[in-house]
């Protein structure tokens, strides 16, 4: 049977009706506090005739928000903010998940709640600055290590988020295991400097992304957690190492055990980052064995053909759907695709955010 961007697909407990995946993208219209907004229910609500909506990365705790006005899930007031926006995405009929993204040494005091600290693997600065909405781009500070005590914090901070996600009425929870966060800071050894059972080899640097998995769903469900890697990556100041390769596909194998919804690999070369090879992503899907999300520069000539062949089960859209709020749509009838704002990307308010046209409003505004 012939496969494309709009053969339905089970993922989880889910019935997806298409296999379009919007791709989590900071958008940064939260509140200082960090607190969902009324505006952010009206943005993923136009989205929800994708097959899954994944929301920008959300912090688990006080520690992992260091961009600003990016979401968090930590406590109940943001949970009930969330709720607002899940309801909404609900009730024009989609399924959502949140991307949870603890941050690291990529961010700034300044961007933190009181009480947050820059944390991470290693003591080990991220290159270039961070934005702060009182005194603009700053140096990265140097993080503090983290005590092993701490480790353990932030893996339960996950966990819990991951509780009140479903709590908030999420369908599911993405682990932002990718681009030089948190996560992605214990893979690689050059932030990762630890000597304790945190680091060293594959399987110590590997273990901060398989506990959160592997506790996470134990909480939750496995049917209802995916997680997001990207290998090759060098955003936020990764560097490759000798032996990647095999490192991501043995961590691919290690998560297809837990059973997992998902995974979901980054690819970024469309943006200038370097390309994953094509031979990685069939290893570490045939090594994870379940659902695999692809990424990155597709349209649908691509997603079409790549679904075909087999590469992957599900299509990520990333920019495209940010000035396409109708991007489903779009791709069916092969209608042009705006172009986004790029001014407007992480602005607060609703220019740049909930204000692009559908082909239906379009339409109304030329006769009117």
């Amino acid at each position: 049977m012939s496969t494309d961007l709009f053969t339905p697909f089970p993922l989880g407990a889910l019935q997806l009706p298409n296999r379009i995946v919007m791709a989590p993208m900071t958008r940064s219209r939260a509140t200082a506090d960090h607190v969902p907004t009324a505006i952010m229910a009206d943005y993923y609500a136009a989205r929800a005739d994708g097959g899954l909506l994944i929301t920008e990365g959300t912090a688990p705790d006080a520690n992992g928000c260091g961009y600003a006005r990016i979401p968090g899930l930590w406590n109940d007031e943001q949970v009930q903010a969330w709720k607002v926006v899940t309801d909404a995405v609900h009730a024009r009929g989609g399924r959502i998940a949140v991307q949870l993204m603890h941050t690291g040494r990529v961010g700034h005091d300044l961007n933190l709640p009181s009480g947050g600290e820059i944390l991470a693997p290693s003591a080990v600065a991220a290159p270039g600055e961070m934005f702060t909405d009182s005194k603009g781009p700053l140096p990265h500070p140097t993080p503090r290590a983290m005590t092993s005590e701490e480790v353990e914090q932030a893996v339960e901070g996950f966990v819990q988020a991951g509780r009140n996600a479903i709590e908030a009425g999420f369908d599911m929870v993405e682990i932002h295991g990718a681009n030089g966060y948190l996560v992605d800071q214990f893979l690689s050894p050059n932030t990762n400097q630890r000597t304790d059972a945190w680091g060293g080899d594959i399987a110590g640097r590997a273990r901060f992304a398989l506990e959160v998995a592997r506790r996470m769903a134990d909480a939750i469900g496995a049917d209802r957690v995916g997680i997001r890697l990207s290998p090759f990556g060098v955003f936020n100041g990764i560097t490759p190492w000798d032996g990647l390769a095999g490192d991501f596909t043995w961590l691919a194998g290690e998560l297809g055990k837990l059973d997992l919804a998902y995974l979901h690999v980054v690819d970024h070369s469309a943006m200038g980052a370097p390309e994953v090879p094509a031979s990685i992503k069939t290893a570490m899907k045939e090594a994870f064995g379940g659902a695999f999300i692809l990424s990155g520069g597709y349209d649908r000539a691509r997603g079409d053909a790549d679904l075909q062949a087999g590469k992957g089960d599900l299509v990520a859209f990333g920019r495209p759907y940010i000035s396409n709020p109708d991007l489903v749509t779009r791709l069916k009838v092969g209608a042009p695709l705006a172009e986004p704002d790029f001014g407007t990307f992480y602005t607060p308010g609703p220019e740049g955010y909930t204000d692009y046209p559908t082909l239906a409003e379009k339409v109304v505004e030329s006769v009117s």
